[in-house]
């Protein structure tokens, strides 16, 4: 999979882009990540990107002709997505859909906006991580090239690991444990050394639904709220924690 990112701080993504997870598929040939200077467009010695906004007002604005001279230079895999608040929102259904694709590609956005042009016609939409303000769109790509990188065949070692995390089902995950199995009075649960595979399956089932429950409600109405079977295994494996003290005071009640 190719994907492009065009960013006035190609320092910046390239150095996370190349580490970790995402750094050794590149080195295995299973992602193509290419960072893209948008100064590379520039004409002017200062190699100015930005300008002050026609009408007056605070901030500055990136300019339509470097950014479009970089992308029509390239000529990257689409759709090319600009990130900013007023996108779409970018989840992990969306990153699913990405990493089917064949490649897209990523336009940072900085300073106060865009010159409205670029979103008329250079970029063929645009994604949001969040609503959160951020001084540009560096991070938020970032953000995207993780989620979708991961998911890309091959990338994770095991393959089953992106089905059991959150979201996956539109649950948050189950919680784990590892060794020792008891540390300053707190057990590892039981069941997770039964040694019983299908018990086990049903006790994380379990915690996936008390904790989603609990801390993300709106993820479960979106399921179309608890079916019958999910309040039975609920039943079967009560909460392996006190839920309650996870809350932020937004989600508690």
């Amino acid at each position: 999979m190719r994907i492009d990112v065009f960013t006035i701080f190609p320092d910046m993504v390239g150095d996370v882009a190349g580490r970790s997870l995402l750094g050794k598929a590149r080195e295995r040939g299973l992602l193509d990540v290419r960072v893209h200077d948008l100064r590379a467009g520039t004409t002017d010695p200062h190699r100015s990107v930005d300008d002050s906004p026609y009408g007056g007002g605070a901030g500055m604005v990136l300019r339509v002709e470097p950014l479009a001279a970089v992308v029509e230079a390239v000529d990257p895999p689409r759709p090319l997505l600009l990130l900013g608040p007023g996108g779409e929102r970018f989840d992990q259904a969306r990153a699913r859909e990405l990493a089917a694709s064949d490649g897209f590609s990523l336009l940072c956005g900085r300073y106060e906006d865009v010159d409205h042009r670029v979103r008329t016609e250079v970029v063929d939409g645009e994604l949001s991580i969040g609503d959160v303000v951020l001084a540009g769109g560096e991070v938020a790509a970032l953000v995207v090239l993780e989620a979708v990188g991961r998911l890309v065949p091959g990338v994770m070692g095991n393959a089953a690991s992106a089905d059991e995390e959150s979201f996956s089902e539109g649950l948050l995950e189950y919680p784990q444990w590892t060794r020792p199995p008891e540390w300053r009075g707190r057990a590892v649960p039981e069941v997770l050394r039964s040694g019983d595979h299908g018990r086990i399956a049903r006790w994380r089932r379990a915690q996936a639904l008390h904790r989603t429950s609990a801390l993300r409600p709106d993820l479960i109405a979106a399921r179309g709220g608890l079916t019958a079977e999910d309040e039975a295994v609920m039943t079967e494996f009560p909460p392996a924690d006190d839920l309650t003290r996870f809350r932020s005071p937004r989600t508690s009640g």
